[in-house]
């Protein structure tokens, strides 16, 4: 008797995998040590990565922003980030993205 293959979501808003060496959940959740579970119970948190795509793009006056996580003691600790690149730059903690705005001369 051939059993068969559930596919499971990485999380409730992605479907792949993070990385090229992950393995999917279908396929790393599997043996004995999950022969009796039943994956529709078990938590499934969304995916942050794509949470914090959501969230707008900060734009700023200068070439450098810092970055606490605006959480007060529930942040990170304060990291720098260079925006001379004219494209959005994500924090290495929390992922939000800031931009240097152009000014038209």
């Amino acid at each position: 008797m051939a059993t068969e293959k559930k596919i499971i979501p990485q999380a409730p808003n992605r479907v792949k995998t993070w990385s090229q060496t992950q393995n999917p959940k279908s396929e790393a959740m599997t043996g004995p040590r999950f022969e009796q579970t039943d994956m529709d119970l078990q938590p499934n948190p969304p995916s942050a990565e794509e949470l914090i795509k959501q969230v707008p793009v900060t734009f700023v006056e200068t070439r450098t922003v810092a970055c606490d996580g605006g959480g007060g003691a529930l942040g990170h600790p304060k990291v720098w980030l260079n925006l001379d690149k004219n494209e959005p730059q994500s924090c290495g903690y929390c992922g939000l993205r800031f931009q240097k705005k152009h000014h038209h001369h």
